[in-house]
């Protein structure tokens, strides 16, 4: 069964090419389709943070992984599943950010943090509620602290 997906808006931002880390800085618009008004953004501003769904248009299909390998390549760390990490190569090409929500204006959505490149084809946009958020505390391997460490820096 195939899925039709239409991208809703894209995202515009100074990043073009792709960098694992420094992704805490980055200020992006999300500029919704001509499909939607500014009523479809009625009552966002109300939320201080929304969950960008993407679509990683510029990993080649090929280059998807279906089974495992090392994150970032980097065999310093384990053998992980595509399921079990987060990395773009990974079937269907989704990518899931929550972000900051710094202003909506018409039909724009200004973001902090969203790591999505100049052009990503943006999916779906939905408010982060306290209600969905992990409910316990959250478990993770050591590695992916590691994998992770200058990923929010600075740029």
């Amino acid at each position: 069964m195939a899925i039709l997906l239409e991208p809703i808006g894209y995202v515009a931002c100074t990043r073009a090419d792709t960098d694992d880390d420094r992704w805490g800085s980055e200020l992006s618009t999300i500029r919704l389709v001509a499909d939607y008004g500014p009523e479809s953004l009625a009552g966002l501003a109300d939320f201080s943070h929304v969950e960008v769904l993407f679509h990683f248009h510029r990993i080649d299909p090929a280059r998807v992984v279906k089974g495992a390998r090392h994150p970032r390549d980097n065999t310093a760390w384990p053998l992980t599943g595509i399921f079990a990490q987060r990395g773009s190569a990974r079937p269907n090409r989704i990518g899931s950010t929550v972000c900051r929500l710094v202003g909506v204006a018409g039909t724009a959505l200004q973001v902090s943090g969203l790591d999505a490149l100049d052009g990503t084809p943006v999916l779906d946009v939905k408010p982060v509620m306290q209600e969905f958020l992990p409910r316990g505390a959250v478990r993770q391997p050591r590695w992916s602290h590691d994998v992770m460490q200058h990923y929010w820096s600075e740029a």
